[in-house]
């Protein structure tokens, strides 16, 4: 019988890396059969903590007790054979290979000639998949899938360890508000088996709905840790930060002006996209662009942009259309794309801050015999990436150690350095905890004091209303309505995002 109602302790947990401490004497304690919410700011430590729980990681201190008897991984397959399993923010599976494939990568059942077994494979596939109620084929390609769908494989798979210890680091990042509730589901019944559930999420709103505790971690130390039922939304982010942000959005005052950019029957290429679309975005205006998942906001930006191909229509800036639809047209008449996936499309992970930084703008930094000024070039990033407040050990850190919200910084610093006069922004705040998301919503909101027009893509409905001077709703690829400021509700976003025009 173990002597300890904790399943995992972590005791004076400290890690370092180059130029940053990242944990310094973490106290961490999880009991069995309990969601155990861990909350902070991007580079809290949060992550670097559970991947050293994971055996990704090799503390530089502490210890780890399971079930109160000390333990050290070594890997991830160390941890996952002592019953810890961690679904990761950023989904890492084998794309060409199927469902059953990657769910049992590295312990196939074997037959008795040592060969793969498919058809066990796939009837446990299948039989585990019923179990949570996952409605897709064992021996479809993951690349076939849906994002959430992918999520779901990563679940199913954590599952399939009868782990005692779950790690969620932010799983409902990709998922609809029914595939939410599905996810939630499927936590309550891992709870009522014994299972303990450790939930990284900057979703305040979850963390009362499935939480029972909360541990709150600010510059790698742990601040607190409360019963939820004993506490509240204020005091939580008052925890996350170091100080009181009374208000979650930041007043937005601009002079609105000319349209400066006009988008004019807009038809995608593909047919299941999005059609005829038309609107106006006004300088110094947010143009909040809302409506459900498979609602083409992605695709239509991204059209705008010049990434994705058109079959019809026009867009003109500043009275001008422009000839092609491509990046370099745009970045030319003065647009920024910040990208909604940041690890697929954002950032070069294996570059470091400055060359991300600057990667966009490097022409407007060359020398009179055309050499770049290397110079100029890190100081002009260093100056960007402090203005924003990027939390790096220095300029020359690869951009895939940094946190999201950091990676985030980055990439938006990137496009300020092009003087941008239309940025658009996809899911700008998607992974980010409230102190980073405030700091953002303060940049958006100097930028149209300035002058500076934003299109601002969003599937949170606070965001479009707390920022936003109106609206734009899409439903399967055709825009049902506009919403000016005094319209702006939830209730009337989500009224336009389920119906067809």
């Amino acid at each position: 019988m173990k002597d300890t109602e904790f399943v995992i302790e972590m005791i004076g947990i400290s890690k370092n890396f180059p130029g940053v401490l990242a944990l310094d004497g973490v106290d961490f304690k999880v009991k069995p059969g309990t969601v155990h919410a861990l909350m902070g700011e991007n580079g809290a430590g949060k992550s670097t903590l559970m991947k050293c729980l994971f055996g990704i990681y090799k503390m530089d201190a502490g210890k780890i007790l399971l079930d109160g008897k000390e333990c050290r991984f070594n890997s991830a397959a160390d941890a996952m054979a002592a019953g810890v399993s961690m679904i990761h923010q950023e989904l890492s599976n084998v794309p060409e290979r199927s469902v059953a494939q990657n769910i049992w990568l590295g312990r196939e059942p074997l037959n008795k000639f040592h060969l793969i077994d498919h058809k066990k494979m796939i009837q446990d596939t299948k039989q585990l998949l019923e179990g949570l109620n996952f409605n897709f084929d064992p021996a479809a390609r993951m690349s076939s899938l849906s994002i959430s769908q992918q999520q779901g494989c990563e679940i199913a798979k954590a599952v399939s360890y009868n782990a005692s210890i779950v790690v969620m680091d932010e799983p409902t990042s990709s998922l609809t508000e029914h595939e939410v509730v599905h996810l939630f589901n499927i936590i309550r019944n891992l709870r009522e088996k014994g299972v303990a559930i450790i939930y990284i999420s900057h979703k305040m709103e979850e963390i009362f709905q499935i939480a029972d505790t909360v541990t709150v971690m600010r510059d790698g130390k742990v601040v607190r840790t409360d019963p939820v039922s004993e506490i509240d939304s204020n005091r939580l982010i008052s925890l996350m930060v170091g100080r009181d942000i009374t208000h979650r959005f930041p007043p937005v005052e601009s002079n609105i002006g000319a349209v400066c950019l006009k988008v004019q029957n807009l038809t995608a290429s593909n047919p299941r996209s999005f059609k005829n679309i038309s609107f106006e975005l006004y300088k110094g205006e947010i143009l909040g662009l809302g409506g459900l998942v498979g609602a083409q906001r992605t695709e239509l930006v991204e059209a705008i942009f010049g990434i994705r191909p058109v079959s019809s229509g026009q867009v003109f800036v500043n009275g001008v259309p422009l000839r092609r639809l491509t990046p370099h047209e745009a970045i030319h008449a003065g647009m920024g794309l910040v990208t909604e996936d940041r690890r697929q499309t954002g950032i070069f992970p294996l570059l470091d801050v400055t060359v991300n930084t600057t990667i966009p703008s490097l022409d407007n930094y060359r020398t009179k015999i055309g050499l770049l000024d290397h110079k100029k070039l890190i100081e002009m990033a260093r100056t960007q990436n402090h203005q924003l407040r990027t939390k790096t050990p220095s300029m020359s850190t690869l951009v895939q150690n940094l946190s999201g919200g950091n990676q985030q910084k980055v990439i938006l610093s990137r496009w300020l350095m092009t003087m941008p006069d239309i940025l658009i922004m996809d899911e700008p705040t998607r992974g980010i905890d409230v102190g980073a998301k405030y700091e953002i919503y303060t940049i958006m909101a100097e930028l149209v004091k300035q002058g500076k027009s934003i299109i601002m893509v969003s599937s949170e409905m606070p965001e479009l209303i707390g920022m936003s001077h109106r609206v734009i709703v899409l439903c399967a690829g055709k825009m049902t309505g506009i919403l000016g400021k005094q319209e702006l509700s939830q209730e009337e976003i989500m009224r336009f995002a389920t119906q067809f025009a």
